[in-house]
């Protein structure tokens, strides 16, 4: 079944099995959809369960009963005003990566952030360089498949799920991701799920609760 259009034409899919399993879930637990896509990416998702909390933009939004928290977002922002270099500085680096042309698109997210999309997986270039200088500044550089993430450090899915929980009166998390981003969500977590296959399956990555 399709969960996603983009300009009315069908981009996404799940079976019919696991959006009842959606379903089920939303109704026995608090569910939070947790997402480095902006809201309004995340907002053309359709899964046919309205969540209370949901957690967009890497942790840069969090949406309740799908309403910005504007608290929330000015914490974040106080946050990486006060630990990140300027977002100008990381817009630059971005800039010069792409003059070498293996980027097809590069964008800032929602003022938080900026992401670049390859031509091709295999015409990323080697950035552990470009790496160290970011997270000098406070920064941090995430490959994952085509895409490349250059965020502030402070910028995490699991703080947000921090908030959320404490809003929820949650005792325990249980997390499920594939992405390199997910990493401390997942550990954070009391039991965490990853599928087999995917940038943390394809890096080996492992916890004690997995």
């Amino acid at each position: 079944m399709t969960v996603e259009h983009i300009d009315g034409q069908p981009a996404a899919f799940c079976t019919v099995r696991a959006a009842k399993l959606i379903a089920w879930l939303a109704a026995a637990a608090t569910l939070v959809p947790v997402t480095t896509r902006t809201r309004a990416q995340y907002e053309r998702i359709d899964l046919g369960v309205r969540p209370k909390f949901a957690i967009t933009t890497n942790g840069g939004q969090l949406l309740v009963d799908g309403c910005p928290d504007e608290d929330w977002a000015a914490l974040v922002r106080a946050r990486i005003d006060t630990q990140a270099g300027p977002l100008a500085d990381v817009q630059a680096v971005a800039e010069r990566l792409a003059a070498d042309g293996w980027v097809r698109v590069s964008r800032v997210a929602e003022g938080l952030f900026v992401y670049l999309v390859a031509h091709e997986r295999g015409a990323v270039p080697d950035l552990r360089g470009v790496a160290a200088d970011l997270a000098a500044d406070g920064w941090r550089l995430s490959v994952q498949g085509r895409k490349v993430y250059l965020l502030p450090a402070v910028l995490t899915k699991e703080a947000a799920l921090v908030e959320v929980m404490r809003r929820a009166g949650a005792a325990a998390l249980a997390a499920a991701g594939d992405s390199l981003l997910d990493r401390g969500m997942l550990a954070a977590a009391e039991l965490a799920v990853r599928p087999a296959h995917g940038e943390l399956h394809e890096s080996g990555w492992t916890w004690p609760n997995l």
